[in-house]
C-alpha cells in the first residue's frame, strides 16, 4: 500500500526539532505570516476596490485575481529545487523582498493588464513564501504538539488577514500610500526570519517523489488543502451575494464574511490540539462529515432566524477551516527533509487549485437558488469524505 511507502520517510522527532531550529523557527514563522497576512489582505482588498472604481465588472476583477492562482500552479513544482540550491532562509528573504517590490510596483503603475502582470510575480513570491515557511515550521514542530503549532500558525495568519482591510480605514484607498504600507510590511517580515529563525533545515538531495505524487500517496491529507481553498474562497467571495439574494442586504453580507472568518480563526488552535491526541486520518473524515451536514443545515437555520444562522456559520466555518491545519500536520508527521518540502509544495498547489475552482462551482449552485450555494458546498465536502473514508479502508 502507498501508506507503507509513506511510513518509510518518517523521521525521529528529536532530529526534526533540532533541524528546524525549534521554538525560534516556529516563532519566526508565526511572526512572519502574521505580518504577511496583514499586507496581503490589505493589498487584495485595495486592488479589488481600485478596479471596481475604474468601472471593471466583477468577472474582470475575478480574472485579475486569478493571476495569482495561476502563478502558484506554475511555480510550486520548482520550489523544492530552489530551496535546495539557494537555501531555506535566503529563499524566504528573497520571496519577501520580491513581494515588497511587487507591491511597490502596484503603487507606481496603473491599468488592468499592468496589474495582471505584477500579480503573476506577486503570486509566485507568495507561493515560495508559504511553501518554504510551512516546510520550516513542519520541520521544527515536535510530534507531540504538531497540531497545536499548526493551529497557531493558521490562526496567526487569519488574524493578520482580518486586520489588513481595517488599515485602509486609516490610509484610505487613494494614491500609492496603501500599497507602499503593504510593501513596508513585507519588508518588515524579513526581521523575524533574520533575527529569530535559528538554524534553517538544509535540503541536500532531491525528493524521491514528484510533487504531484504526494496526492496519490496521501489523498486525504493533501486534498484537504484543495477543499479548504475552495470553501474559504467561495465563502469570502459569495456569502455577500448569498445575503443579497436572500434579502438580507449588503451590510449583512459583509458581516457574514466576518463571522465566517472569526470562526475560522477561533477554532484552528483547539482542533489542532485535538489532532495531537487523535489519529489525524480519522479526524479529517469527521471534519468533512460535520462540514457536509452543517452546510445542508445552514439554509434551514436561515429560516429559523439570523442568530441561529450566524451561530451555525461561525461554528461551521471554524470546523471546516481546520482542514488545512490538520492536513498540514499529517504531512509533517509522515515526511522529512526533501520529501516534506515537496509535500508542502503540493499542498500549496492544491490549495490554489481549490481557490480557482471553488467560486465558479459554488456560484453555479447559487445561480440556481440561494440555498444551492450551501448544497454545492455540501456535495464537495461529501465527495472529500468519500475519498477520506475510502483511503482509510
Amino acid at each position: 500500500m502507498a501508506e507503507d511507502a509513506v511510513a518509510s520517510f518518517k523521521a525521529p522527532v528529536a532530529h526534526r526539532a533540532k533541524l528546524g531550529g525549534g521554538s525560534r523557527a516556529i516563532s519566526a514563522a508565526i511572526a512572519t505570516v502574521t505580518i504577511v497576512g496583514i499586507g496581503l489582505s490589505l493589498s487584495i482588498t485595495l486592488l479589488a476596490v481600485r478596479l471596481a472604481e475604474a468601472g471593471y465588472s466583477a468577472g474582470a476583477i475575478g480574472l485579475n485575481s486569478a493571476a495569482g492562482g495561476l502563478a502558484t500552479l506554475a511555480t510550486a513544482p520548482f520550489v523544492p529545487a530552489l530551496a535546495r540550491r539557494l537555501g531555506i532562509r535566503p529563499l524566504l528573504i528573497l520571496s519577501l523582498l520580491a513581494g515588497a517590490s511587487s507591491l511597490a510596483a502596484f503603487a507606481a503603475s496603473d491599468g488592468y493588464w499592468a496589474w495582471f502582470a505584477i500579480r503573476i510575480v506577486f503570486g509566485a513570491a507568495l507561493t515560495m513564501l508559504f511553501a518554504v515557511s510551512e516546510f520550516w515550521i513542519s520541520s521544527a514542530a515536535p510530534e507531540q504538539s504538531r497540531g497545536m503549532i499548526m493551529g497557531l500558525y493558521t490562526t496567526a495568519f487569519a488574524i493578520g488577514v482580518a486586520a489588513g482591510p481595517s488599515i485602509l480605514a486609516l490610509t484610505g484607498t487613494k494614491g500609492g500610500a496603501p500599497f507602499l504600507l503593504a510593501a513596508a510590511l513585507f519588508a518588515l517580515a524579513v526581521l523575524p526570519i533574520g533575527l529569530l529563525g535559528g538554524r534553517a533545515p538544509v535540503l541536500e538531495r532531491p525528493a524521491r517523489m514528484s510533487v504531484l505524487a504526494f496526492t496519490a500517496a496521501m489523498p486525504a491529507a493533501t486534498l484537504a488543502a484543495l477543499v479548504y481553498g475552495a470553501v474559504e474562497t467561495a465563502a469570502m467571495g459569495l456569502l455577500p451575494v448569498y445575503a443579497l439574494r436572500s434579502g438580507m442586504g449588503a451590510a449583512t453580507g459583509a458581516a457574514l464574511v466576518t463571522i465566517f472568518a472569526l470562526g475560522n480563526g477561533v477554532f484552528q488552535t483547539p482542533i489542532g490540539i485535538a489532532s495531537d491526541h487523535f489519529d489525524r486520518r480519522r479526524l479529517l473524515p469527521l471534519i468533512a462529515g460535520f462540514g457536509a451536514i452543517g452546510a445542508l443545515l445552514l439554509p434551514f437555520a436561515r429560516e429559523v432566524g439570523f442568530a441561529a444562522f450566524s451561530t451555525l456559520l461561525f461554528v461551521w466555518g471554524g470546523v471546516v477551516g481546520s482542514l488545512y491545519a490538520v492536513g498540514l500536520g499529517e504531512l509533517g508527521s509522515r515526511y522529512q527533509s526533501a520529501e516534506l518540502a515537496s509535500a508542502n509544495a503540493a499542498y500549496i498547489m492544491l490549495y490554489s487549485a481549490g481557490m480557482l475552482a471553488g467560486p465558479p462551482l459554488m456560484g453555479l449552485g447559487l445561480d440556481l437558488a440561494p440555498a444551492g450555494f450551501f448544497i454545492a458546498l455540501a456535495i464537495m465536502l461529501a465527495a472529500y469524505l468519500g475519498v477520506a473514508c475510502w483511503r482509510r479502508s
